[in-house]
């Protein structure tokens, strides 16, 4: 076991792992195989010698008054004996290191090869924990990879983050996009596991609102910086977004920092999602106001709320508007207020035949009146 410091900086270097990580799992180790070998009762202890570079075992060995009736010779040692074994003073209670010779343990050749086998797997079990806490603390945060490969039957897709496999299932991709093998993506992770067979498993997603919410966060500076926050956000993926933003400061406009000069930093984001057109509105306190600003950019002459359920009142010119095309905008502000819109048509329109079929009616009760 000499200079097994200098082996365990170079494995520590080529995992990527701390010195410390991997001193533990040989020390654990050694212990297994020490128990398995030796005696499993007693209690071994694995140091290492930082001058040497090398590694001692002991067993370890509490010191007892001879007066104890009860031993347990694989943990315990009579003051007596202590005393006559040490130099120094030994007092009771305290617990005494015997060194055993590694190389004089008689391990053969097979038992060598299963503790390195050991070592090796215990060191990919503790490099894949790392990766997944690492990963875990990224999980609805946006990650970048490289398509590594593409399913010909499934289309989803493989990409390759910092050493890491991760697959973009094709329902998590923005409807028409399509990637080649070389490529760079960028894509929110939506969810990390460990499979017993199979290690850990990465899910991403480029259809998550969260992946909006990120982007956005990576061009306005003022959303990073908290000036503006992120209420709520729906999206049918590469078609139309609706973003509800507030501001947390008077002399920031939550929407128009947002869009940006000419639209700039939406346009921005946009492009990264195909093309899906974004609207930001303004986020309220107050339901109702809220109701109507999520229905721009239709407008809306009255909100009522029962239950779970808006009511909105509009002019007949505006149904199109608040429906949007393929229903698209009603839709998105649906989802956005997690809760059911109703349409009620009260406008200008309405009205004119209400006064027209009241006027209908007077005359023919005037024409019978004269009749009579």
């Amino acid at each position: 076991m000499d200079k097994i410091l200098d082996i365990i900086e170079i494995i520590a270097y080529e995992k990527g792992l701390q010195i410390d990580i991997v001193q533990n799992i040989i020390k654990d180790e050694i212990l297994k195989l020490a128990k398995s070998v030796i005696d499993k009762n007693k209690n071994f202890v694995v140091d290492f010698d930082k001058k040497d570079k090398n590694i001692k075992l002991f067993y370890k060995l509490k010191v007892i008054s001879d007066d104890e009736k009860n031993i347990d010779f694989n943990r315990e040692i009579y003051l007596s004996n202590a005393n006559s074994m040490e130099t120094s003073n030994i007092l009771v209670g305290d617990e005494i290191l015997f060194e055993l010779n590694i190389d004089e343990l008689g391990l053969n050749r097979s038992i060598i090869s299963s503790l390195l086998k050991d070592i090796e797997n215990t060191i990919e079990k503790s490099i894949e924990n790392q990766i997944f806490d690492n990963l875990k603390n990224n999980i609805g945060k946006i990650v970048n990879g490289m398509v590594i490969y593409i399913d010909k039957k499934s289309e989803d897709s493989i990409i390759e983050i910092d050493g890491t496999r991760a697959k973009l299932p094709r329902k998590n991709r923005i409807k028409g996009e399509k990637f080649e093998v070389g490529q760079n993506i960028s894509c929110i992770l939506k969810n990390i596991y460990i499979d017993k067979k199979y290690g850990i498993q990465i899910e991403l997603s480029r259809t998550t609102p969260k992946f909006l919410e990120e982007l956005l966060k990576l061009e306005v500076p003022e959303i990073s910086d908290g000036e503006i926050s992120i209420i709520k956000c729906a999206r049918i993926p590469g078609i139309r977004a609706k973003v509800a933003v507030h501001s947390n400061t008077p002399r920031v406009d939550a929407v128009g920092a947002t869009v940006g000069v000419k639209g700039i930093r939406i346009n921005s984001v946009s492009k990264k999602l195909c093309g899906e057109s974004i609207d930001c509105i303004e986020y309220s306190n107050i339901k109702e106001v809220f109701i109507a600003n999520s229905l721009s950019p239709a407008k809306i002459k009255n909100v009522k709320i029962e239950d779970s359920r808006a009511i909105i009142s509009i002019n007949s010119d505006q149904k199109p508007k608040v429906i949007g095309k393929d229903g698209i905008n009603i839709r998105l502000a649906s989802m956005l207020l997690e809760m059911e819109i109703k349409i009620d048509d009260i406008g200008e329109d309405k009205v004119k035949g209400i006064v027209n079929e009241n006027k209908e009616s007077s005359e023919e009760l005037f024409q019978s009146l004269f009749k009579s």
